[in-house]
């Protein structure tokens, strides 16, 4: 019940003005997201270099707007630059959602949201590195889908999530697990009906490590996306079963959630990946990290009981 309050609290404009306004916020918000501007995003991405792997989101989603969808391009062909300009193009590579990039318009939002992340493939590209297609909710799977697919054919390396809590995503896992495939397996941070959606932990779970499996006997690179241990040490453990190298996989984790555990796996000699999301809109991504994970909640209160 929290989670989904939460969830539909980083859709409510009230909730976001009272939030945005309140000074307390700051300093919590911080935590998850690495700043503003492309400098903060540069910046962070020095600090983790020296052992971890990186992922930048540009803060952004749900646009109507083609001018907004634009100018989410250009941002993203900006901190690609300054990655290449700073020797970081070998360490980190950028996160893309689809509804930023104008996947909703209602006149050929698919086309103009394939079109848009084909310019920010060709510019990561340039760069030296890769992009991986964030995915959203449910409704919006097929369509996310398609555009991989149509991306690949020119760019092989492209990436794209799949989320265990889904039903269908063992079969999708089947079929994106092929040669040169980039797949981030996460549990899910929607809240989706039942009809299409395990709803209870053990059994999101149990999807998760039967995808996973799904992916690490297959012919692609599995990005293991979790900050339970219980799962990190099975996917470990999956990836000897399979010959795979510590080069043959990753796992992922975000920004400021279990930062010593990311450094403990980086000091282990496994390659670990950190999702660092920067921009303006970190609004809605924020009620989200807060909905996932009871101890991002215990967090927040935390911080306001201090402050308060």
């Amino acid at each position: 019940m929290l989670r989904s309050a939460l969830i539909a609290a980083s859709r409510s404009a009230g909730c976001r003005s009272v939030v945005e306004r309140t000074p307390l916020m700051r300093p919590i918000v911080d935590r998850f997201v690495a700043g503003s501007a492309v400098d903060d995003a540069v910046r962070v991405a020095h600090e983790l270099a020296a052992d971890r792997l990186i992922s930048f989101d540009h803060l952004g989603e749900d646009t109507l707007d083609r001018a907004q969808a634009e100018q989410t391009v250009e941002a993203y062909r900006t901190v690609l630059a300054r990655l290449d300009a700073e020797g970081l193009g070998g360490k980190a590579e950028v996160s893309v959602k689809l509804s930023g990039l104008g996947q909703a318009l209602a006149v050929d939002g698919e086309k103009i949201a394939l079109e848009n992340t084909r310019r920010i493939c060709e510019a990561a590209a340039a760069a030296g590195t890769t992009v991986t297609v964030d995915m959203e909710d449910h409704t919006t799977t097929d369509s996310t889908l398609s555009i991989v697919r149509a991306l690949r054919a020119d760019f092989p390396a492209t990436g794209t999530v799949l989320q265990a809590y889904l039903k269908r995503t063992e079969a999708d896992c089947a079929d994106f697990a092929g040669p040169g495939s980039r797949i981030r397996l996460c549990k899910g941070a929607y809240d989706e009906p039942a009809s299409v959606a395990y709803r209870d932990k053990s059994e999101v779970d149990a999807s998760y490590v039967r995808c996973l499996k799904v992916l690490m006997a297959g012919q692609g690179y599995p990005m293991v996306a979790t900050h339970d241990s219980r799962l990190i040490e099975i996917g470990e453990r999956l990836a000897g079963q399979a010959g795979r190298s510590r080069d043959g996989y990753e796992f992922q984790m975000l920004y400021g959630v279990r930062p010593q555990v990311q450094a403990q796996l980086a000091a282990r000699g496994l390659r670990m990946r950190v999702y660092v999301p920067y921009g303006t809109e970190w609004y809605s991504y924020f009620m989200r990290r807060l909905g996932e994970r009871p101890a991002n909640m215990a967090f927040f209160l935390r911080a306001l009981t201090r402050r308060g």
